[in-house]
């Protein structure tokens, strides 16, 4: 199989590996990107699977809350630009409080919610297309509904975070969610990690050793791959994490202190999964000048 030169940069973009490494490791799996990940952890040359999704496209994160009630939406359009318009952000605005107050519980019912001054939510959408002359979409929604506390962060617009307690208080509500927006841990407790995410890992880990590792007494190094694997579910993990406003505490240290427990969490960030077209802009302007 060719290794192209894009497959070549996204390995290098996800597991921070130079460039040589992440091609024969390309090679050495097919050209299999998430291969090539494991195989270069199994060689130590990276940590572990940096991309958290490509963010590609502009737009806002928006949210509205009422009560043990919340909901984050993202919509996405064309340029940053845009994105600041006062125009766009009354649109934005407006449907974070349809989805509220409507119910929808999927963004296809956020569409076809009824918008203020006639039509619906797609529609308004496409009539601020042929204001604004970009390509507006209602793409993603996200609802939390709790007896008890709900708390919610967007930061810059660009990524929102709602997170629901069973104990605890607003303000602790809102600083785990800061903390989610901050470091987008994968599950919630260490014990969420799916068997097969474990089991891959142990294999990483028992890749890792050295020969004079090796060469211990099975029971010894159970306990070095064992510990290995709870510092690797505790980084992935939201409670077994330093809390960003304590960072000598982990998350499980703070809700234990609070008598409070991690209900659910929803986190968007703008673009999350999109992949945007790489412009060469000197090229567009020459072709709008009728030079090329």
């Amino acid at each position: 199989m060719t290794i192209t030169a894009n497959m070549v940069k996204e390995l290098r973009e996800r597991s921070g590996a130079g460039m040589m490494e992440c091609k024969k490791a390309l090679t050495e799996n097919g050209g299999d990107i998430d291969a090539a990940i494991e195989w270069l952890r199994k060689q130590g040359l990276a940590k572990a699977d940096k991309k958290a999704g490509r963010v590609a496209a502009e737009g806002r994160i928006v949210a509205a809350q009422q009560g043990g009630k919340a909901v984050l939406v993202e919509i996405n359009c064309e340029t940053d630009f845009v994105a600041k318009d006062a125009s766009f952000l009354k649109f934005a605005d407006a449907v974070a409080g349809i989805a509220l107050a409507s119910g929808a519980a999927d963004v296809d019912a956020l569409k076809a919610a009824a918008y203020p001054g006639g039509g619906t939510v797609e529609e308004a959408a496409k009539a601020l297309v042929a204001t604004i002359g970009e390509n507006i979409q209602v793409r993603r929604m996200a609802r939390v509904e709790a007896d008890g506390i709900v708390g919610s962060y967007v930061h810059g617009g660009r990524i929102g975070v709602l997170v629901a307690l069973k104990g605890g208080n607003d303000e602790l509500a809102k600083g785990i969610a800061m903390h989610v927006a901050a470091m987008n841990p994968t599950y919630v407790t260490p014990e969420q990690v799916p068997a097969e995410i474990v089991a891959k890992e142990k294999e990483i880990a028992l890749a890792q050793m050295t020969d004079k590792d090796k060469q211990k007494p099975a029971d010894i190094q159970e306990k070095m791959i064992q510990g290995k694997l709870r510092k690797v579910f505790s980084e992935m993990s939201l409670t077994g994490q330093a809390y960003v406003l304590d960072t000598a505490s982990t998350v499980a240290d703070v809700l234990k202190k609070a008598g409070a427990e991690v209900v659910s969490v929803a986190r968007l960030a703008v673009g999350e999964g999109i992949e945007k077209k790489e412009e060469d802009f000197a090229a567009e302007v020459m072709k709008q000048a009728g030079l090329a």
